[in-house]
């Protein structure tokens, strides 16, 4: 499978997660759990509740959430939220983003950086039990659609921490 995910990777279709998933029939997670080591960095479920916690610390990020084709997205401060009846609840009322994240329902998280039509693109990618995406993050851009340096070296931090805290526990 590595051969093929470098052959989809080397193409200029410039595949997502889910699309090179469906051409492989498998699942976003070993997808994901087949990128060269470079790209992505796998972590449990202990480092999601915390992540999603300190998201709203990093400024303007964007959020994808897909379904059965269609694609949302929602640019802006991922909002701050509590857990009450099984949910991650998005509370902050100043904040255009609301929802619920079932508690039990994000089992892993995945920091990945894979260009996005040829351009530097970091995303976390949380995932459900059945190996698909819940949702991602992705780093957000400044008004000249660079990267915000302040984020990647975070995100970069927490990747290289993931990478070695999954080696010491394997």
């Amino acid at each position: 499978m590595q051969e093929q995910i470098k052959e989809l990777l080397d193409s200029e279709s410039g595949y997502t997660l889910e699309e090179m998933a469906d051409k492989l029939d498998t699942s976003v997670r070993e997808i994901i759990a087949q990128l060269p080591a470079e790209m992505a960095s796998l972590a449990g479920g202990e480092y999601v509740w915390n992540l999603i916690e300190e998201l709203p610390s990093w400024g303007k990020v964007t959020t994808i959430v897909q379904s059965e084709g269609s694609v949302f997205e929602f640019k802006g401060e991922f909002p701050k939220g509590n857990i009450a009846h099984g949910y991650y609840n998005f509370m902050h009322h100043k904040s255009p983003f609301h929802g619920h994240l079932l508690v039990d329902g994000i089992v892993e998280v995945a920091f990945v950086s894979k260009p996005h039509r040829g351009a530097e693109s970091h995303s976390m990618v949380f995932l459900a039990s059945s190996g698909n995406c819940a949702f991602k993050v992705f780093l957000g851009r400044d008004t000249q659609r660079q990267l915000i340096p302040e984020q990647v070296a975070r995100f970069k931090q927490l990747k290289q921490q993931l990478a070695t805290a999954g080696t010491a526990h394997s």
